[in-house]
């Protein structure tokens, strides 16, 4: 388990060279760079170049709209694990190709998305024209076109009313305000309870009088149209028919690029790439003809840094020591046994200045206790090959994917030996599937029976609570004499052991404790030592438990008050029982569904029936129980182990890398 060490890098070049020299940081991803620590004085100055980062930022979003168009038209085919293929390896020779066609690609981008616009616009077209079609419902039995005004001698008026009304009724209403006028003539196209299409002529002398009122009976004009009603649908059907077939035209246009998938994968890498290199390229120093990079560099990769950079450009490459006053990234590096739970360590907080890295024993504990509360030799065996065939089969894998499969294959390991440890076998499946199928009744070894042994069961699970949380004072120790805090070392955990440890050694000597769990006692003599060490201990806690303080009796209030602290370590204890409660979860849904399969009896339907409930009931029994091992498993290293010696407050170490989604460039070394 390591820290990497730090080194802080000054990075002088040629500003002829400044794009060449971050590109190839960034594809090397061991730099971070101090965007901080630009200067600007008489000679140094900043660029603003956030223009031209938008620019690269809109081309990268259109790059991906094209793409998600294109999927949508021509989908990708990809495998159900395709999440676990990771990006495509480009090496710099091509992605100088592909560079040297960005314009090329970029049209493409552009047809894409006109034709894109084509389509939108023809789907919106559609339900704009049924629209229409549908005003025209009422009037489709009309002989003339709804823009008809009438003849030379006459004026005619095309509209509706919002209710149902008969010819004689619009007659009357009509007359009531129009009592002078005779010659009034209406034809009612269609009445419906909503609605009445009407169709009234009158002497074009009264076309006035008869429009006012008309519209004092709330008299509504359609849509003008040329054309009569009939002919008018017709026309719309074939705009439909016109959209339908540009909508196929274009989908058909759009499934041709299907085969510049990977150029339009490429522009939003790239363009992507472009938009990060300028908003650092905005962030340095630069004079006239030079340029400064400062940043942070782990140790053990800063020669091929220097070399690469030297050899490729004319640049001078400084490394010096951090300061106490530098905010130090953070890189953890640990062999492949505990890498894979850095991930752990980092969702809760990277090791703060002069911490341990913890990785190693989390790991330990990580996996047998992942182990024992899922504790099935069955679904450890699945677990471990399942994710052990994706490692194999997926060499491309990103780095965190691979380090959680990892994780989780080990996590199996752990989970078989709990499952041996326990006697699972998909619960009791064999014992089940002998009695019924065959009428054998067989036994299988098991170190304890969490179902018949619950409570040697919850003792087990506190014994390896205890082991955990003195590992966590013991490194809390190791970390105290490694900063040279001797008595640190000694207040905050070697009197804590002596505590804990002395009330456990006297608890074990009362028929209480013993008879509570079912233990032998242990020697007098024993016991007694053990109470006169937390006697010492809690005179100690007492003493310096609020040594920052400078008045004895504020130090004195504050330490006892620390020693009700001990309180603290009996609910984390008791934290532990949750080994013991999804162990048995695991072990009583996996017997009530083995249980359930044998209801159909034991012939040929039995079977079948049985094969049935055990692949679904195992499946869901597995999913929720790994779920509910990993959630608790973090939650024991989180709050119980961490609480013990662990602060972190660290900074993850962020170089400046190929943030890509589809490819990634490998540097020759």
């Amino acid at each position: 388990m390591a820290v990497l060490p730090m080194k802080r890098v000054l990075i002088c070049g040629m500003k002829k060279d400044r794009k060449a020299v971050l590109e190839l940081v960034q594809r090397l991803e061991s730099v971070e760079i101090d965007a901080g620590a630009g200067e600007e004085d008489e000679v140094f100055v900043q660029t603003d170049v956030s223009s031209s980062a938008q620019l690269f930022q809109k081309n990268a979003a259109s790059a991906a709209r094209a793409l998600e168009i294109l999927n949508a038209a021509a989908p990708e085919e990809k495998s159900i694990l395709s999440s676990f293929e990771g990006r495509k390896e480009m090496s710099v020779e091509e992605y100088e190709r592909q560079v040297s066609r960005r314009d090329e690609i970029m049209r493409d981008v552009g047809e894409i998305l006109r034709i894109d616009k084509d389509l939108s616009e023809a789907k919106a077209d559609i339900p704009r024209i049924e629209t229409q079609i549908e005003a025209l419902g009422p009037w489709m039995e009309l002989d003339v076109p709804l823009s008809f005004k009438g003849t030379k001698k006459t004026a005619a008026f095309i509209g509706t009313f919002p209710e149902e009304l008969s010819e004689s009724e619009v007659l009357s209403r009509l007359a009531s305000l129009l009592p002078e006028i005779e010659d009034l003539n209406v034809d009612v196209v269609r009445a419906t309870p909503e609605i009445t299409s009407v169709m009234v002529i009158c002497m074009k002398k009264d076309a006035d009088a008869v429009d006012n009122a008309l519209r004092h009976l709330n008299f509504s004009r359609p849509p003008v149209s040329d054309e009569v009603p009939a002919k008018q649908k017709e026309l719309y059907q074939g705009e439909i028919t016109a959209a339908m077939k540009r909508m196929d035209e274009a989908r058909q246009e759009l499934q041709s690029y299907a085969g510049k998938r990977d150029d339009l994968k490429f522009a939003v890498d790239y363009f992507t790439l472009r938009a990060d290199k300028y908003k650092v390229l905005g962030s340095l120093s630069q004079s006239r003809r030079t340029f400064l990079l400062k940043g942070y560099v782990p140790e053990e990769a800063a020669p091929k840094l220097e070399l690469m950079l030297t050899r490729n450009y004319e640049v001078c490459v400084e490394f010096s020591d951090p300061s106490e006053s530098d905010d130090v990234p953070v890189l953890l590096k640990n062999n492949a046994f505990s890498g894979p739970v850095e991930s752990v360590i980092e969702s809760y907080s990277m090791p703060g200045r002069g911490e341990l890295d913890p990785t190693m024993p989390v790991a330990c504990f990580y996996y047998f206790m992942f182990g024992m509360m899922l504790s099935d030799f069955a679904y450890g065996a699945v677990m471990a090959a399942a994710t052990f065939w994706i490692l194999r089969k997926f060499k491309n894998m990103e780095p965190g994917m691979k380090k959680m499969m990892t994780m989780f294959c080990y996590c199996g390991l752990g989970t078989m030996l709990s499952g041996v440890l326990f006697g699972s076998y998909f619960g009791d499946a064999p014992i089940v599937i002998a009695k019924t199928f065959f009428g054998k009744d067989i036994t299988i070894w098991s170190w304890i029976d969490p179902l018949n042994e619950s409570m040697k069961m919850l003792v087990f699970a506190f014994v390896i609570g205890l082991i955990h949380l003195f590992t966590g004072l013991i490194l809390n120790c190791y970390g105290a004499i490694k900063q040279k805090k001797y008595a640190d070392a000694i207040y905050d955990s070697v009197f804590w052991i002596m505590l804990v440890g002395g009330l456990l050694l006297y608890g074990l000597t009362t028929d209480i404790v013993t008879g509570m769990f079912g233990l032998n006692k242990i020697s007098q003599g024993i016991g007694t030592f053990g109470g006169i060490c937390a006697v010492i201990a809690s005179v100690g806690i007492i003493l310096t438990g609020g040594r920052e303080s400078k008045n004895w009796f504020k130090r004195t209030l504050k330490g006892a008050y620390a020693l009700y602290g001990v309180t603290g370590y009996l609910s984390d204890i008791l934290s532990y029982s949750r080994l013991l409660a999804l162990g048995l979860a695991t072990s009583v849904i996996s017997s009530v569904f083995n249980q359930m399969g044998t209801m159909a009896g034991s012939g040929v339907f039995g079977v079948l029936i049985f094969i049935v409930v055990f692949l679904i009931g195992h499946t869901l029994n597995l999913a929720i129980n790994a779920l509910g091992a990993y959630v608790h498993t973090n939650r024991l290293q989180f709050v119980e182990f961490f609480g013990k010696f662990y602060n972190g407050g660290g900074r993850k170490f962020e170089p400046f890398a190929v943030k890509t989604k589809y490819f990634k460039f490998k540097e020759e070394n």
